[in-house]
């Protein structure tokens, strides 16, 4: 008899595990949680399974997904953490069993509405934290048991499994959005300039916050970005956000490129404290004919102009941004763009590579470069240097001056 008991208790484990497990190969499904419910209502014999995600911001419980309750999940019913039957699950983290239903003991009223008699229900936890309770009922009186107990918060463990890694499915497909979003499809139309740019996001390392940015000022100048914020994921794709538009703002009142990094690195330390990120800064003349460039901790870019060899932009590399704290001066440098000249920036992915000296890649690079129009530049680069598949993100931008 116990052999037995001990048999269908391995039985109803081995198809829960499985069921939550098979969930996990779908996390794009929109019935990812609605798959578990009616497998818990089978496993467990019960009338009513639901799903309420915890709201961190409000610390409200929101009903998510539900069966045999689904009036919940359409009133979009919450409740905070401590009040009713949800609330004292996520405030506890501990299983709740109520006997017996009554209006003193549960606040939602559908739970009343449906007649339910029973409910048991457990916390939802993923690396310690809470993430929101899975609770199940019957509409007769119902003595649930440890067995039962501990089949819910196995369904529960695999629940917060899956909401992990669609949470961090989500946040990379975010950051790749907003990173994407922020690289401008096209380039302003500016006479006597061409350019052409690549981002290519690393395959290994994720999404992190490398970016470029080409606009036009009401001084005529053409401004020209290469940034890159340290880290991968959406909180670097978000920094690099905040970054570019701060640039852009400072970029409107000052006419120097150091000074605007100067007021960039001001506002990274005070609102971006943590992150380190790493901008060039150019300005080009409305005629074409001339460079303004700063540097805060960011590879030289290249200038390969007709008749002579490429050669790394003869900038000072300031610190980074983040770091300075006002401690020495951000310096610009002005040097001719030659007609058919083209400047290449970048941000390090393209160059770097394991178990070979910076420099090395920058030679690669600098050999690579053609005199050529500005997206033939960049396709020769990409080739040359076998960038398809980088295991960084790589940013490329290249503009040409053209030679009529």
């Amino acid at each position: 008899m116990v052999r037995a008991e001990s048999q269908r208790d391995e039985e109803r484990l081995r198809r829960i595990e499985a069921a939550t497990d098979a969930t996990l190969s779908r996390l794009d499904a929109a019935d990812l949680f609605d798959e578990v419910l009616d497998r818990v209502r089978d496993l467990l014999q019960v009338d009513t399974a639901a799903i309420l995600l915890l709201d961190v911001r409000a610390r409200h419980l929101v009903a998510t997904a539900a069966k045999g309750l689904e009036e919940e999940v359409r009133q979009g019913f919450r409740v905070s953490i401590g009040r009713g039957f949800a609330g004292r699950v996520a405030l506890t983290r501990q299983p709740v069993i109520i006997e017996e239903v009554t209006a003193d003991k549960v606040v939602n009223p559908v739970l009343l509405h449906a007649g339910l008699r029973s409910l048991l229900g457990v916390p939802i936890m993923s690396q310690g934290r809470l993430i929101g309770v899975l609770h199940v009922g019957t509409l007769t009186s119902r003595r649930f048991t440890d067995d039962d107990v501990r089949l819910l918060e196995l369904v529960a463990n695999h629940v917060g499994l899956a909401s992990r890694v669609r949470e961090s499915s989500l946040d990379h497909t975010a950051a790749l959005a907003l990173q994407r979003s922020l690289i401008p499809a096209e380039f302003p139309k500016v006479p006597n300039l061409e350019m052409a740019g690549r981002y290519v996001p690393g395959h290994a390392s994720g999404v992190g916050g490398d970016w470029y940015d080409v606009f036009t000022l009401p001084s005529g100048w053409l401004g020209v970005v290469m940034g890159d914020v340290s880290g991968h994921g959406l909180q670097s794709a978000v920094v690099m956000g905040r970054v570019r538009s701060a640039l852009r703002a400072y970029a409107l009142v000052c006419d120097d490129p150091a000074e605007a990094l100067t007021l960039l690195d001001r506002k990274v330390v005070h609102f971006e404290a943590g992150s380190l990120t790493t901008a060039l800064y150019a300005m080009v003349s409305p005629d074409g004919a001339t460079i303004r460039l700063s540097l805060a901790g960011h590879p030289r870019p290249i200038l390969a102009a007709p008749g002579r060899p490429a050669a790394m932009f003869p900038a000072r590399i300031d610190p980074p941004l983040g770091t300075d704290r006002g401690r020495g001066e951000r310096r610009a440098v002005t040097v001719d763009f030659p007609a058919g000249a083209v400047l290449v920036s970048y941000t390090d992915g393209l160059v770097e590579r394991r178990g070979e000296l910076f420099d090395a890649g920058v030679a690669r690079l600098m050999a690579a470069i053609p005199v050529a129009p500005a997206e033939t530049v960049c396709d020769t680069i990409m080739a040359t240097l076998d960038a398809e598949h980088p295991a960084d993100d790589i940013a490329l931008l290249a503009i040409r001056r053209a030679t009529g």
